[in-house]
C-alpha cells in the first residue's frame, strides 16, 4: 500500500527526513510514531505529493507518487495538519463542496452525495451539528470534520496525520472505535502520532522516527516482546522472596519481579511451598520502553551549552 525507499527530504543544510524506507502493507493499522520535529508531518506530506522529495522514491498501491498522483488519490483519504474548510460555512456545506470537487465523488447526484455526506457525519459523531458553522467549532470537532472528509469517498486506504489532535478521553476512544471497525472492513490505516498509548491501543504494526530516521519498524507484539522475567504479586511478600532470592529482581510493595519464562511453572512451585500467589504474568516491555530504547533525547529539548 505504501513502499518508501531512501525517502529524503532536505531543507538546505538541514536533514528532516533521511533515508526512510516504508513498508505499509494491506490491512495494517501501522503507526508512525516519533516526537514532535522528528520528521513524521514531512513525511506525510511527501506520501501525498504535498512536498516534492530531495531523493528517494514513494509507491502508494505500486504507483509512483507524485507522478500517478490522479490515480492514486482518488483511492485514499487523508488528513493532514488540521481540516481546512470555509469558516463562515457549516461542516455539511463544506463536505458537499469538497465531494463535488473531487472526480470520483462527484459521480453520483446531488442526492446521493447528500446521503454520503450524512453517513460520515454520523460516523465522526458530527450528525446532530446542523447548520452551525464551522468557525464555531471546537478544536475537537474540527478534527472530526477533516476526519469525514477523508472518509468521503470510501477510501481503500487511511493517510492520519495526529487525528485524536484536541479531543477528549471520550472522543479518542470514538475514533479509535471507528477506525477499528473501518480496518476490519478493509481499510489500510497509516497513523502518523506522537502519542504512545494511541497507537499501542491499536496499531498491528508500527515505525518510530527520531530525528528523520526510521529507527525500527516492526510488528507491534515483536516490539512488546517477553522481557524474560516474571511478575508476581503476593500477600506473603517476605517469604516469596526469601524463597526467590536467587531470581528475584524487584521487590515493590506487594509486587516482585523475577527472572523466567514459565508463569505456571513458577506458579505450582510457589504454591507447593505454601505461598499465596494473587497475580502472575510474563512481563512485557511497554511499547515506551521499546521507543525510549531506540531513541535519543527529546528533539525539542535544547541544553545549555557546557562550559569550557
Amino acid at each position: 500500500m505504501i513502499a518508501t525507499h531512501s525517502l529524503t527530504k532536505r531543507f538546505g543544510a538541514l536533514t528532516v527526513v533521511d533515508a526512510v524506507d516504508l513498508d505499509v502493507r494491506p490491512g495494517d493499522i501501522y503507526g508512525f510514531l516519533g516526537a514532535n520535529g522528528s520528521g513524521k508531518t514531512t513525511t506525510v506530506r511527501m506520501l501525498l505529493g504535498l512536498v516534492l522529495a530531495s531523493s528517494g522514491r514513494i509507491e502508494l498501491f505500486g504507483e509512483p507518487m507524485p507522478k500517478a498522483g490522479s490515480r492514486v488519490l482518488a483511492r485514499l483519504g487523508a488528513l493532514v495538519e488540521g481540516p481546512a474548510a470555509y469558516g463562515h460555512l457549516s461542516g455539511r456545506a463544506n463536505l458537499m463542496l469538497n465531494d463535488a470537487s473531487g472526480n470520483s465523488a462527484a459521480r453520483g447526484s446531488r442526492a446521493d452525495r447528500g446521503r454520503r455526506v450524512d453517513e460520515v457525519l454520523d460516523e465522526v459523531g458530527l450528525g446532530g451539528v446542523g447548520r452551525r458553522p464551522v468557525k464555531a467549532y471546537s478544536l475537537g470537532m474540527r478534527q472530526r470534520l477533516g476526519l469525514a472528509g477523508a472518509l468521503l469517498r470510501q477510501p481503500e486506504l487511511l493517510i492520519l496525520d495526529e487525528p485524536t489532535n484536541g479531543l477528549d478521553p471520550q472522543g479518542i476512544g470514538e475514533i479509535r472505535q471507528l477506525l477499528a471497525k473501518l480496518n476490519a472492513a478493509g481499510t489500510t490505516i497509516f497513523l502518523s502520532s506522537h502519542l504512545l498509548a494511541e497507537v499501542e491501543q491499536l496499531c498491528t504494526r508500527v515505525g518510530v522516527l527520531d530525528r528523520g530516521r526510521l529507527v525500527v519498524q516492526d510488528q507491534l507484539a515483536q516490539l512488546q516482546a517477553p522481557t524474560g522475567r516474571i511478575v508476581l504479586r503476593t500477600p506473603d511478600v517476605r517469604d516469596a522472596a526469601a524463597l526467590l532470592a536467587s531470581r528475584l529482581v524487584e521487590v515493590r510493595d506487594d509486587l516482585l519481579v523475577v527472572t523466567g519464562t514459565d508463569p505456571a511453572g513458577l506458579n505450582s512451585w510457589l504454591v507447593g511451598h505454601g505461598m499465596r500467589v494473587a497475580e502472575l504474568a510474563v512481563q512485557r516491555r511497554s511499547l515506551e520502553q521499546a521507543v525510549l530504547e531506540l531513541t535519543g533525547p527529546s528533539a525539542d529539548r535544547v541544553d545549555r551549552a557546557e562550559r569550557a
